[in-house]
């Protein structure tokens, strides 16, 4: 499981380097080995997964029905996009600069430990969702359940 925010600086190739907290998860639950995709439900955000997650997320997408536009998108931004990385020695990924260049992931950046996966927003996109608040008329059932 991931967990945590890290404040991350892209390098002038454009990679990032994975915080040690998250170096032995990426190395235990993949064998370095990772995918890089688009975030199809929020702009400024690529989500990383390791390998054996993302071949299940990859799994169920493609099974979607072709024959609904909606499902084209989410496999086109999901599937279509996809990458593999593998961090280099110093715990480095070069992320494409098609995503980079998209998602408007620039100089600063911040990952976020997700559970499964990890998300890499724009310094800007983060900072904009985490000054959100969630109203009232936005909480759902499941969320009344919650013991915080």
């Amino acid at each position: 499981m991931f967990q945590g925010e890290a404040a991350v600086t892209l390098d002038e190739k454009g990679r990032v380097s994975i915080p040690a907290t998250h170096r032995e998860a990426v190395a235990r639950l993949s064998g370095n080995r990772l995918v890089i995709t688009y975030n199809p439900f929020e702009h400024g955000c690529l989500w990383l997964f390791p390998e054996k997650e993302w071949e299940q997320v990859r799994d169920e997408v493609n099974a979607l029905s072709k024959a609904k536009t909606v499902h084209r998108n989410l496999q086109m931004k999901l599937v279509g996009a996809a990458a593999h990385v593998e961090p280099d020695g110093n715990g480095r990924v070069l992320l494409p600069a098609s995503q980079r260049g998209a998602a408007g992931i620039e100089k600063k950046a911040v990952l976020l430990g997700m559970g499964n996966k990890l998300e890499l927003w724009s310094e800007q996109a983060h900072l904009a969702k985490i000054r959100e608040t969630i109203s009232e008329e936005q909480i759902t059932e499941d969320m009344l359940d919650l013991k915080f």
